[in-house]
């Protein structure tokens, strides 16, 4: 039974920070006192009489108990639920006309709200506060349309942080599969976009302290297929979008731009384009599909007239007539076809460019060839792509696109050989990796030469060659040291030498408390990074359950450390399935400094680390443990 305080004061408390626990039945009076901790949410407000009227009645739902407040007429006004059965309420449901549409709740039951959804006729968001703050630090789901409604009261309450949070963040930037030209020019407007924003809000004369979203306007959103320009998964992304905004009666346009789809999320990666209020901000306002063709440095308007000649005009016409048709293309036998077309095509277009934009079109060539043989919708076109190389070696200044040619084309054979039927992975793998160490070894300073030793790295960490995988992953380090790739390679090397050194480790846990494996001595430590996607992490967290009842206590101490994309991904799944241990979370996944100061490059990983701090087990398996924790804790 859940107990209760009745005190106005504790019910006040309760409404800014909901932490309420019941055991005698409240009156109706105290529990309609809380209110929903976000603001603006339109719920069911009883006038006094209705108050005095209105019942409480305990609620047991599929082992869920709590309390419901209702109208006499037996209409629910609140629900206040105790979800795990601690006797504490984690979850507060507030109702409209009959129908819940918002909840508070209290996730990893510290007694403090950490997430808000918006339900029935309210929308669909769901915030994430990780701070527990009360603000919202993310968004597990948000529409379109909600999204540009947030970026509204933004900008009415000059809230840099609420902008952000429908920004799209760096290590959502590199989920989405696109080409590397495009995530570098929407992370240069991301973190414009982010800096900007309060100077901007601050000048901007649309937006004003009274004004409210109206309505969102946009046509149908778009699906850029995998293969477009490069891009490696398909992206739904809304382009030309605006939103209407209503001002002491007066009515505005705001141009938001372009919106992209992330996971159930929608988000931005730019400001608004006419924040100054001007009614004549350009009408086609979007980055995937007016500026994918529109801002080629060929198409008249981008370049003074007549430095474009017509034949050059009627291939990029063509271009655009079939990249719609892949886009259309319901059949395989179709879709190979119009790649071919696209392939002829593209090198037609590289021969008639201008040598100042030749460049741009070649790596477009090569990207998209690349995407649409390893997509399995364009098998032809590895020789096509040893064509665009040969055709690009006669060209001058061809030292840098050669390389960047090559490693695309390798890599497109090698995944295309992975498909193929009764294909030999051991004989593929080995030709791999004799082929990157020949690439590495004739382009040593390409770019795409960091990007080939960390494959040779991988390959031969994988096939238990550690002391060659340790010198490859050191190279990068090395030689590439501003790249990209450095850091995680760093981190690959650090864990394989680690065996016999200690190990050190600090973070934060969901729920907000400082780690420090250093506090750990005295104890065998289990780290094992780990995803909800993950099956196989999944059953190992079953594993390390049964070893931590049968091992806690004589000194085994498991920690987690999830490297989810979000956080609402892994305190969604812990809400079902509560560890008994610290879980260890950072933004970035698999990208993330969690996972990149060991070089963490699959999942699961689990390191075992003895009584005084040193790795005893770099790659322990959970077969294993049993074995290893008896002799560690004898």
């Amino acid at each position: 039974m859940l107990r209760y305080l009745g005190s106005a004061a504790i019910f006040a408390a309760c409404a800014a920070a909901p932490a309420s626990l019941w055991a005698a039945k409240p009156s109706a009076a105290d529990a309609l006192k809380l209110v929903p901790v976000q603001k603006d949410v339109d719920i069911d407000q009883p006038s006094s009489a209705e108050i005095e009227r209105a019942i409480v009645e305990v609620e047991s739902v599929g082992g869920i108990s709590g309390w419901v407040v209702k109208t006499d007429a037996g209409q629910v006004l609140r629900r206040f639920l105790d979800t795990n059965g601690d006797n504490k309420v984690d979850q507060w449901c507030y109702f409209k006309d009959g129908i819940e549409v918002y909840r508070d709740i209290d996730a990893n039951f510290n007694n403090k709200a950490d997430q808000y959804r918006w339900l029935g006729t309210a929308g669909t968001r769901w915030g994430l506060d990780d701070d527990e703050n009360q603000r919202i630090d993310s968004w597990k789901s948000i529409s379109a349309e909600e999204a540009t409604a947030e970026i509204v009261a933004a900008l009415r309450d000059r809230d840099a942080a609420r902008f952000r949070a429908v920004l799209v963040t760096p290590a959502e930037l590199k989920t989405l599969g696109l080409s590397e030209q495009q995530q570098t020019e929407l992370a240069a407007k991301i973190a414009a976009a982010g800096e900007k924003f309060s100077e901007v809000a601050a000048r901007q004369n649309l937006v004003g302290a009274k004004s409210e979203w109206l309505h969102f306007g946009a046509s149908r959103p778009g699906l850029i297929p995998a293969g477009t320009s490069g891009a490696t998964k398909d992206v739904v992304v809304y382009d030309n979008v605006t939103t209407v905004v209503e001002t002491a009666g007066k009515h505005s346009q705001l141009v938001i731009g372009t919106m992209v789809k992330v996971g159930d999320t929608w988000r931005v990666f730019d400001l608004p384009k006419n924040l100054a209020g001007e009614s004549t901000a350009a009408a086609g306002v979007g980055y995937f599909f007016q500026v994918a063709v529109s801002a080629r440095p060929e198409i008249p308007g981008n370049v003074p007239a007549g430095a474009i000649n017509a034949d050059l005009q009627k291939l990029i016409t063509t271009l655009e007539r079939l990249d719609k048709g892949i886009v259309a293309a319901k059949t395989d036998t179709e879709r190979t076809r119009l790649n071919g077309e696209r392939a002829e095509l593209l090198e037609q277009i590289v021969k008639n460019a201008a040598p100042g934009d030749r460049e741009l079109w070649i790596r477009q060539a090569a990207e998209t060839l690349s995407a649409a043989i390893q997509s399995g919708s364009y098998p032809a076109g590895v020789g096509r792509l040893e064509s665009l190389q040969t055709l690009v070696a006669g060209l001058p200044d061809s030292a840098k696109l050669v390389p960047y040619i090559q490693f695309r084309r390798m890599s497109a054979d090698y995944n295309l050989k992975l498909q193929g039927k009764d294909a030999d992975f051991e004989k593929i793998n080995e030709t791999w990796l004799a082929d990157l160490e020949a690439f590495v070894g004739e382009h040593a300073s390409s770019p795409d030469a960091a990007e080939a030793i960390l494959q040779i790295a991988i390959g031969h960490e994988f096939a238990g060659k550690e002391k060659e995988a340790t010198e490859w992953f050191g190279r990068i380090s090395k030689d590439f040291p501003q790249s990209d790739l450095a850091p995680k390679a760093t981190g690959a090397k650090r864990r394989l030498e680690s065996v016999g050194k200690p190990f050190a480790l600090q973070a934060k846990t969901l729920d907000g408390r400082q780690f420090d494996a250093a506090a750990a001595k005295g104890k065998v430590l289990l780290v094992h990074y780990w995803a909800t996607w993950c099956e196989p992490c999944k059953q190992d967290l079953e594993a390390i359950r049964a070893l931590q009842a049968k091992y806690g206590k004589d000194g085994f101490y498991p920690v987690g450390i999830n490297l989810d994309s979000t956080p609402g991904d892994v305190t969604a799944f812990l809400r079902t399935k509560s560890l008994p241990w610290p879980q260890l979370y950072e933004e970035g996944g698999l990208d993330g400094r969690l996972a990149t100061e060991m070089g963490i490059l699959t999942l699961p990983t689990m390191l075992l680390i003895d009584k005084q701090g040193r790795v005893v087990n770099r790659n322990v398996h959970a077969g294993e443990l049993d074995t290893e924790l008896k002799k560690l804790l004898r």
